[in-house]
């Protein structure tokens, strides 16, 4: 993965910093150390700003049990972590994504929290999840929905980004339809992300 400098950036609640700036920051926000900004996601992309100002809305995060599916570089898992997530399965198909998101679960120290598995959704299986995030494409949201509602819990949050706004009311139907509602959302330039609840 290709590592270049960075400076701190706020997004709502969270701060995401390399380590070398953490000792500098204001206790105001919750730090997000990325040992590196690559291409696997780092907060600058809409989508990913998009969740991270959704996640603390979340109730009943604390003692959660979450998937973080396309995880990349963790940072949605980390962030879950950091509001008090119990375990968070965070899943990505490339090894370099994986090797990422565990490096920085370690800067973090929310490696006994985040459980990094390089693959797919169904090699696991997963149940009663009180939170799944899924910031990747619309032709992945929609063949998978079914199992990503499945494996939700009554009263549980689906957060899903990454939806171009051409496909956003195909992914808002189809998560509806399968017994979920609308909790909030974030319709950016050129992406959406909605929190959704499973009735």
């Amino acid at each position: 993965m290709k590592t270049r400098l960075f400076s701190p950036t706020t997004i709502g609640r969270f701060t995401i910093t390399p380590p070398s700036a953490l000792a500098k920051l204001s206790t105001a926000t919750i730090p997000l150390i990325l040992g590196s900004k690559g291409a696997f996601g780092s907060g600058e992309h809409e989508t990913t700003s998009a969740c991270l100002e959704l996640l603390p809305v979340v109730p009943g995060l604390a003692g959660a049990k979450a998937l973080d599916l396309g995880s990349g570089t963790g940072i949605l898992a980390i962030a879950a972590a950091r509001l008090g997530a119990a375990t968070i399965t965070a899943v990505d198909l490339f090894w370099d994504a994986a090797h990422s998101c565990q490096e920085n679960s370690d800067l973090n120290g929310v490696t006994a929290q985040v459980h990094t598995v390089c693959g797919e959704l169904g090699c696991l299986h997963l149940h009663d999840l009180d939170l799944v995030m899924a910031n990747i494409y619309a032709d992945i949201l929609l063949p998978l929905a079914e199992q990503l509602v499945n494996c939700t819990r009554l009263g549980g949050h689906i957060l899903l980004s990454g939806i171009p706004l051409q496909d956003k009311f195909d992914v808002w139907h189809r998560y509806t339809s399968l017994g979920c509602r609308d909790v909030d959302s974030r319709i950016g330039e050129e992406y959406a992300t909605y929190l959704l609840q499973k009735e």
